[in-house]
């Protein structure tokens, strides 16, 4: 299972020596938005539509899935409230601690996670899919929502509906789903070039992340809205992310908890209790709970200019903690 995290630490660490040197030749700060814009407006999109163009939307409607989805709905929520209600955050960033506490990394560590403690990544597939399909539209519905001045109802709901049209990643993953609802062959040329150009999104996401570790120390700059109406936050903008260092780590603390420990634990409790599903699914169900935070929302909070160090923190600690998870869940259930 430790193999599984190598290639994460590894080209994280590979993105912080690249902005420490200075390897690309510019500002890292600069780097860092023009890759996180790479990975959220061309790479990822393709990515989804590959993956949802081949995938069974069937496997939606299984049991299995219900108690994993209730799981981490239910944590999306809590971190939502939490970010809102406790830390005083907007909407929008409040959508980052929700995604941060309860969207799981179920790709690139999942499935050689999944391969190796399940012995296949079939149930993992479709937790892929639940993510693609429900989760990341209602998240990224969320984060852009504007904090001016309130509109009407009418114009508030137009808004938000909206909102997705303007959403490489919600158009592509609509797109995808619909050529697999219609059973649309997409030609073989056109699906290879989209399997390369989708397979950057992992590897660059982790390299940008690395590369915030140093950037950050700058303060500065972050990708703009998908509007394209800034670069690099103002200072009012920034002022939003001051917060006392007593109340940044403990938000972070509560943001990891829900994520590596109150998700899994309730998974199991559906999967088992509820449920009652076999000893098999229990296991897949608490297994696929218990990952960490995707790196996703790292480049989600950066191309929507939100609060990237504390996603970019709920990544990197909720990996080193899921290690314990992962290992206790293994180990009690297999």
């Amino acid at each position: 299972m430790l193999n599984a995290f190598i290639p994460i630490w590894l080209l994280t660490a590979l993105g912080y020596l690249t902005a420490r040197f200075d390897l690309v030749g510019a500002a890292s700060a600069d780097v860092e938005a023009v890759l996180g814009r790479f990975v959220f407006r061309v790479a990822m999109p393709a990515s989804l539509f590959g993956m949802l163009a081949k995938a069974d939307l069937h496997a939606l409607a299984n049991t299995s899935i219900v108690a994993f989805g209730i799981s981490s709905l239910v944590a999306c929520g809590l971190g939502l409230a939490m970010g809102t209600r406790v830390f005083g955050r907007d909407v929008p960033n409040g959508a980052v601690v929700a995604m941060a506490s309860g969207y799981v990394n179920s790709a690139n560590l999942g499935i050689p996670v999944a391969i190796q403690v399940l012995g296949n990544a079939v149930f993992l597939s479709t937790v892929i899919l639940f993510n693609t399909v429900l989760v990341t539209p209602i998240v990224l519905t969320l984060m852009g929502l504007s904090d001016g001045p309130a509109p009407g109802l009418r114009q508030r709901l137009r808004g938000i509906a909206m909102l997705p049209v303007h959403n490489p990643i919600i158009i592509a993953s609509a797109f995808g789903a619909l050529v697999s609802a219609t059973h649309f062959h997409v030609p073989v040329d056109v699906s290879s070039a989209l399997s390369l150009l989708g397979g950057a999104a992992v590897p660059v996401a982790l390299i940008t992340l690395g590369m915030s570790l140093h950037a950050g120390k700058g303060a500065g700059k972050r990708a703009g809205k998908s509007t394209g109406r800034a670069e690099a936050l103002d200072t009012a903008n920034q002022a939003k992310f001051i917060r006392s260092k007593k109340s940044v780590i403990t938000e972070t603390i509560a943001s990891i908890a829900l994520k590596t420990a109150f998700q899994p634990v309730l998974a199991y409790v559906l999967a088992h209790y509820v449920l009652n599903l076999p000893a098999h699914d229990v296991l897949a169900v608490t297994l696929c709970a218990a990952l960490p935070t995707a790196q996703n929302v790292f480049i989600y909070a950066s191309e929507y200019a939100l609060d990237t160090v504390f996603a970019r923190n709920a990544v990197i600690f909720s990996t080193v903690a899921s290690m314990a998870g992962l290992w206790t869940a293994a180990a009690l259930l297999k």
